[in-house]
């Protein structure tokens, strides 16, 4: 089976259960609710509605790009759960014989499986925006404050920020490879993400030794390749020097790259029963 043919099968293999569409309704409503009281409190102090000690502080002109990237911020774990789900669900069903039966050469698979996850993670990445975006510039407008539409700024935001998430679902995708237990592979990624990650950065707000290995933290290189972040807005001691947008963009490419190499060679090549 060639690589389109491989692709176009597992594009079918996600749009005919019901993961997909359950967490991109969970992404739309917690990504979208995150989005609309975070924007109301920005705005209200930006405009003087709410004392300046209420909540953080930050320039009228700046609040379109922080608020748009809460998809990125805090969201960035739905398309690597995805991801994760495309390889561990075969594991754990038991259908990755018949996909091997039918694409012997295991990298192909992967590959394809990597060229249906560019396709999953732009589908996230569309709600992502809509999540943030819609709410973002209702609150905006509402309060008499620029939504940014006017700027080439905001759409190249918008743009690195869909380019977040395809990376995001193929780290997945690596790590799903590389660790073949749903249940195991689901819990690293929260654990991860959830915890480990938001503390580490945290640390490195006070530790000034921490900061460049922080930097080059996943969730960090994705907040650096999209320019904005809600995150180093609520922590600011947290955000030190971060990565320039493109070498964000590269240490983000080059877990995707690692992991999937890893799963190729380890746990891909392996015997399924």
């Amino acid at each position: 089976m060639s690589l389109v043919a491989a692709s176009r099968s597992e594009l079918t293999k996600q749009f005919t259960t019901s993961i997909w569409w359950i967490l991109g309704l969970v992404l739309l409503l917690y990504i979208g609710a995150t989005a609309t009281g975070f924007g109301f409190l920005l705005a209200a102090v930006a405009t003087g509605a709410l004392g300046a000690d209420t909540g953080p502080a930050v320039p009228a002109d700046a609040l379109p790009p922080v608020i748009y990237s809460i998809a990125t911020s805090f969201g960035y774990v739905f398309p690597l759960l995805i991801g994760t789900l495309m390889v561990t669900s075969e594991f754990r069903h038991k259908t990755l014989t018949p996909t091997f039966l039918a694409t012997p050469r295991r990298g192909v698979v992967l590959g394809a499986k990597s060229a249906a996850g560019v396709v999953m993670g732009l589908i996230f990445g569309v709600l992502g925006l809509a999540a943030t975006v819609v709410p973002g510039a209702i609150v905006l407008s509402a309060s008499n404050l620029s939504t940014g539409f006017d700027s080439s700024d905001t759409w190249a935001l918008v743009g690195r920020m869909l380019g977040a998430f395809v990376l995001w679902t193929l780290i997945g995708i690596g790590v799903g490879s590389v660790v073949r237990n749903q249940v195991v592979a689901v819990v690293v990624v929260l654990a991860f993400t959830q915890f480990v990650e938001p503390i580490a950065r945290l640390a490195g707000g006070f530790v000034e030794g921490l900061r460049p290995v922080v930097n080059v933290l996943p969730g960090a290189a994705s907040d650096a390749l999209v320019g904005a972040s809600a995150f180093s807005i609520s922590t600011p001691t947290s955000s030190g020097d971060p990565l320039e947008w493109w070498a964000g963009g590269l240490v983000l490419l080059a877990y995707a790259v690692v992991f999937l190499v890893l799963g190729l060679f380890t746990s891909w090549r392996r015997d399924v029963n």
